[in-house]
């Protein structure tokens, strides 16, 4: 795999600034943790974006392509091919009446922020996900009585080589607990369109508020974390397994176990990407014991131990 070739095509439709050789990953994720990606990509448009896609297709490189960093970890021993981060730079926001279509960079509190502002209900689950839409359209992101799949009209899409852009509806995304057909396919979202209903401004604003003093009273926001880390098993919560396990409080190097939320796994300072996967494992393997229930992680977790 030639990654200096890479750097020098995408040199010629990009800054240099776009374009970073063994890129610390712990700095764009929000856990604070991990390696390094051989190259990170930071496109400042769909041209760039697609120009990337064709490249790497034709060097037939390793991908990933990530959003606001909030729920993924890349292993220490670094990612070797190339990660393309959709990012702020890819984030309009276009209101048309009930519509709120947004690019994937777009911040699911910004988002949030325009609903309530064209004072559209429906949105106000996912004010307090740091994550951006691109990500949570993806993924089916969901939090407290709403999910992705109940909003979304449609989604825009870019095949994995860059040469098609298309539409899925969200019956065609085939949305379930936190997955979508996406990710089978590791096609790359463009775009979200959502589709909302008129409310009240001031009962939106509630809502949102009590939503977000909820986690910040639940949550333990103190800490580099990557939100909940394992998905919610078929009738029974993560956190209250880990709990009945007594595993709160329980530490790998610099990973913990929430003392707050045990659902969440947090980066108390220092933590490596394999403390957090080994703590990851400790917990899975105690839940299953006790209760003979697997936890899967709900984070990605990528690149090489």
């Amino acid at each position: 795999m030639n990654i200096d070739l890479i750097y020098r095509v995408l040199l010629e439709e990009m800054g240099s600034h776009q374009l970073i050789k063994e890129a610390p990953m712990r700095n764009y994720t929000s856990f604070k943790a991990g390696g390094k990606a051989a190259l990170l990509v930071i496109p400042h448009n769909i041209v760039q974006l697609q120009y990337t896609m064709k490249v790497i297709a034709k060097e037939k490189v390793p991908y990933f392509i990530m959003g606001n960093g909030t729920n993924l970890l890349v292993r220490d021993g670094g990612y070797p091919g190339v990660i393309v981060k959709i990012g702020s730079t890819l984030s309009h926001i276009r209101v048309t009446g009930n519509m709120i279509e947004a690019e994937a960079g777009a911040l699911l509190k910004d988002v949030a922020d325009k609903a309530l502002e064209m004072g559209q209900t429906g949105f106000e689950f996912a004010s307090g996900i740091p994550g951006s839409i691109g990500g949570a359209a993806f993924m089916n992101a969901g939090a407290y009585d709403g999910e992705m799949k109940k909003v979304v009209e449609k989604v825009q899409v870019l095949s994995q080589d860059g040469s098609r852009v298309y539409s899925l509806t969200a019956e065609e995304m085939e949305y379930g607990y936190r997955k979508s057909i996406l990710m089978e396919r590791n096609e790359i979202v463009l775009s979200v369109t959502l589709r909302l209903a008129a409310g009240d401004r001031d009962q939106i604003a509630l809502k949102m508020e009590d939503l977000n003093a909820r986690r910040r009273e639940k949550q333990p926001l103190n800490y580099p974390s990557a939100g909940s880390f394992f998905k919610r098993p078929p009738g029974n919560y993560a956190g209250t397994l880990i709990q009945t396990s007594g595993l709160k409080g329980t530490s790998v190097g610099g990973a913990m176990v929430s003392e707050l939320h045990a659902g969440f796994i947090v980066n108390t300072g220092g933590a490596t990407a394999s403390d957090i996967t080994a703590l990851m494992k400790l917990v899975q393997d105690r839940v299953f014991e006790d209760s003979g229930i697997r936890l899967e992680p709900e984070i990605r977790i990528i690149g090489e131990e």
